[in-house]
């Protein structure tokens, strides 16, 4: 009893050896030594990824606030640009329009000119006889209302083209205004945008942010755009100022012309009164001495008649001799020398009744054609007096042209002064 053997249990499972043991410990070392790497090489990895993102996101920032940056002063130096531009052009339609009104107000000043004329041509076709004639003074007056006309032509095309100029200059004023529009409101976008962070509410996730919008537009073509933009305005700048140094050049020409015209058909008007009055003068001169010389030829006449009286009387006298003389009877009743006397005194009285006969009739038909010259030159100088009466009435009515042209100065001495400009250096009385 005293050699009994201890009854050992074991459990139930597979039992390591010590090699075995030892392989395990070796193995799970190794397997955490390797897991432990690779935590370091994936912590190590992690932090290169989050320094490098958070070194690549700032950059990225950066530049893209460097760019939005840049491209807000692009966006300012256009929108300045445009903004003179702009300016240009409303100042361009402001002189364009005041260029177009003071045309505007010559051309409804041509209407004086137009109406006087043509009273003038109107009132001179109104002359009698042969003072209807194709004179100096109706060619200056056709030419002057040919210039009037073409004046009014011109001005008219002139405002015409001024009236499309300045549509091109508001079209141009309304593409203006938009692009400013525009780009006030892409600059105020992208200058928000530089203020926008993580820490700003409306800051979210958007459906497909890097989709191209609709409607956009390349970086080039919107700087092709702005370019030719700006071309146009100047193009369109540069026509109209050639538009209104051309109002102002044809105003001024047509009112130089037309003032040499006036006072060239002013002159002839003058002069032809002048030579109408001369010759009314030298007419009334011819009517005067033709009826001294009309009431010459009566006297002559009466006195022709007188002497065919007598004589006449004389004539009978010397018939009734021989007849008396002729009742003589036997041989007293001779052809003797008294008989040959009385007869040939009969012959001659008989010839001198017919001479003054003659004459008398001959001084009649002198006096018929004084006469019937007189009357003509008495009608001419009716037409005469008429026609000096209708070309002062026509210089009188001209007299509108200088009145509205130098503001109602009544002489040419008052005209000359007011051109020269020495109204103060002449002494006031």
């Amino acid at each position: 009893m005293s050699n009994k053997a201890a009854v050992t249990f074991e459990k139930p499972l597979q039992h390591l050896s010590l090699a075995d043991w030892h392989s395990r410990l070796t193995q799970l070392k190794n397997v955490a030594y390797t897991q432990r790497s690779d935590a370091f090489e994936l912590r190590h990895s992690a932090r290169n990824l989050r320094n490098e993102t958070r070194i690549q996101t700032h950059w990225d920032t950066y530049h893209n606030n460097d760019r939005l940056s840049d491209r807000v002063a692009e966006l300012d130096r256009w929108r300045e640009k445009m903004r003179i531009m702009l300016q240009r052009v409303v100042d361009e339609i402001q002189a364009l329009k005041e260029e177009k009104s003071n045309t505007e107000r010559d051309l409804d000043g041509h209407i004086t000119p137009l109406t006087v004329v043509t009273e003038c041509i109107g009132m001179r076709d109104c002359r009698l006889g042969s003072e209807l004639t194709y004179d100096d003074g109706d060619t200056e007056l056709k030419n002057e209302l040919c210039i009037v006309e073409n004046n009014q032509r011109l001005l008219r095309d002139q405002n015409q083209a001024a009236w499309e100029q300045l549509n091109r200059l508001q079209e141009v004023k309304f593409k203006l205004e938009l692009d400013l529009t525009d780009k006030d409101e892409a600059q105020s976008i992208d200058s928000h945008q530089l203020q926008v962070d993580q820490h700003c509410g409306d800051v979210s996730f958007k459906t497909d942010p890097t989709r191209v919008p609709r409607d956009s537009c390349t970086y080039g073509n919107w700087l092709e755009y702005c370019e030719e933009l700006v071309a146009l305005t100047e193009t369109t700048l540069s026509d109209s100022f050639s538009i209104r140094e051309s109002l102002f050049a044809t105003r001024e020409k047509a009112r130089n012309i037309l003032r040499a015209q006036q006072d060239r058909t002013a002159h002839t008007l003058r002069k032809r009164i002048f030579e109408t009055q001369r010759a009314r003068n030298e007419l009334e001169y011819q009517l005067g001495k033709m009826k001294e010389e009309m009431a010459k030829c009566l006297q002559e006449i009466e006195t022709l008649e007188r002497a065919h009286d007598q004589k006449t009387e004389a004539l009978k006298v010397v018939e009734t001799r021989l007849e008396n003389r002729a009742q003589r009877s036997g041989m007293e009743l001779c052809i003797d020398e008294s008989y040959h006397g009385l007869c040939d005194e009969v012959q001659k009285l008989r010839d001198t009744i017919k001479t003054l006969r003659a004459k008398i009739d001959a001084t009649k038909t002198t006096y018929n054609s004084l006469r019937d010259h007189a009357n003509k030159i008495d009608q001419d100088l009716q037409n005469k007096q008429h026609s000096l009466m209708t070309d002062i009435r026509a210089l009188d009515l001209r007299g509108r042209l200088k009145t509205g042209e130098f503001g109602g100065l009544a002489t040419q001495t008052d005209r000359n002064i007011h051109l020269s400009r020495v109204e103060d250096e002449i002494p006031k009385t």
